[in-house]
């Protein structure tokens, strides 16, 4: 299996995937475990540490844009990257500290028009933390190669 960082642009400090777990054609499950020590716990918030929900969201992102590499692989279609359309029906139902690891699901709905229709949930153990729904589309940026 390919390491994320194969598959797709993000890099440190602004990876929140650290492995694929398993793959379907259908979708994909990623694990991410948030360390004490990441920058943004500084801020988010001094002395009551939280994972901001934003990069929950980013996680799960990052994880449909995993399922799309590989989907576009598949294909014979390396070139690109995946760039986020839409999101929509996000819910948060339980924090995530320092220290733990989530479960990351992304499973594909639809593919319409160019765009990859996804549902994404996040799992503390055995603890639902959020879902969301989003679209992603395979493209070459307008600024791609530029610093």
């Amino acid at each position: 299996m390919s390491s994320v960082t194969d598959l797709i642009p993000h890099r440190p400090p602004f990876l929140f995937v650290d492995e694929i777990v398993s793959e379907t054609a259908e979708g994909l499950v990623a694990r991410r475990t948030f360390r004490a020590e990441e920058d943004f716990y500084k801020g988010h918030y001094p002395g009551a540490p939280i994972t901001p929900g934003v990069l929950l969201c980013e996680a799960v992102f990052q994880t449909g844009a995993l399922y799309m590499a590989r989907l576009m692989a598949g294909q014979g279609s390396k070139d690109g990257v995946p760039l986020l359309a839409k999101i929509s029906d996000v819910r948060f139902r339980s924090p995530v500290y320092p220290g733990d690891t989530i479960t990351i699901e992304v499973k594909k709905k639809e593919s319409l028009g160019g765009f990859t229709m996804m549902s994404g949930s996040v799992k503390n153990g055995d603890k639902r933390v959020l879902n969301v729904d989003f679209a992603v589309a395979w493209k070459t940026p307008e600024g791609a190669g530029t610093p």
